[in-house]
């Protein structure tokens, strides 16, 4: 069995530190790096990329919708060919960095609204999806289970990745509760390590309303703003290890 272990990262700019990369990195095998729209600048950029060449960490690119105040997580009207736009923007941003130290990106994960807007509107899943096509075919890009992010994915010949989230709550349609809604953000570690392994060895977690939800994942995400993110994440790894799960980045076949 194997599994990828992800984070959003690079989610400081200018004066505002925020996450925990330096110390959550050893413990990933994937980053999810912003690209200045929701969070990030270009030097954020080019120290994360740093720090995951020098942990072995695969690195992707994390669009999201051009909202600083909102952190990204603010619903955007925008056409598909703006969104579009948007992507190949942030994923050009991201690789161009990349490039400068000689590395490739290994995938995309849209942030946030942008992320969760994917899930059930098609005409915005196959912005992101030809947009990621568009820059670089051989781009994995993650979505839910069962979503229409996923779906346009394949249609555009991409390859995919199922994502799970071990510290946020589901509907028992398989999508996220929504953050403004209470019990969304899952913060007791026990209970995240549980679900992690749950979702990874037995490919069930336990909806917000008690029914049972199966997941078929190939990565599973740990936010880089989680309180003690770090030492979660470690804990994860560990279990994960201990439940037979070999971690390593989605990009190895």
């Amino acid at each position: 069995m194997r599994l990828d272990l992800n984070a959003d990262m690079g989610e400081s700019f200018g004066a505002y530190k925020l996450g925990q990369d330096s110390l959550l990195m050893p413990a990933i095998t994937s980053a999810s790096v912003a690209c200045g729209f929701h969070a990030g600048d270009p030097g954020v950029m080019r120290e994360t990329v740093s720090l995951a060449r020098q942990h072995g960490v695969s690195i992707g690119a994390h669009p999201g919708f051009p909202d600083l105040v909102g952190f990204g997580r603010r619903d955007i009207r925008a056409t598909p060919r703006e969104i579009e736009d948007l992507v190949v923007y942030q994923i050009g941003a991201l690789s161009a960095v990349a490039a400068a130290q000689g590395i490739r990106l290994q995938h995309v994960k849209a942030h946030g609204a942008l992320y969760n807007m994917a899930v059930r509107d098609r005409a915005i899943a196959d912005a992101i999806a030809r947009a990621t096509a568009a820059v670089d075919g051989t781009l994995i890009l993650f979505g839910l289970p069962g979503s229409e992010l996923v779906a346009a994915g394949q249609s555009f010949g991409l390859k995919t990745a199922r994502e799970g989230f071990a510290d946020r709550a589901y509907r028992s349609d398989g999508t996220l509760v929504p953050r403004h809604e209470a019990g969304a953000v899952i913060e007791d570690p026990e209970m995240i390590v549980n679900r992690a392994v749950s979702m990874a060895r037995d490919r069930v977690i336990t909806a917000i309303d008690g029914s049972r939800l199966v997941l078929e994942i190939e990565t599973i995400c740990v936010h880089g703003d989680t309180p003690g993110a770090a030492s979660l994440a470690s804990r994860i790894r560990q279990a994960l290890t201990q439940a037979g799960v070999v971690i390593q980045p989605v990009g190895i076949s």
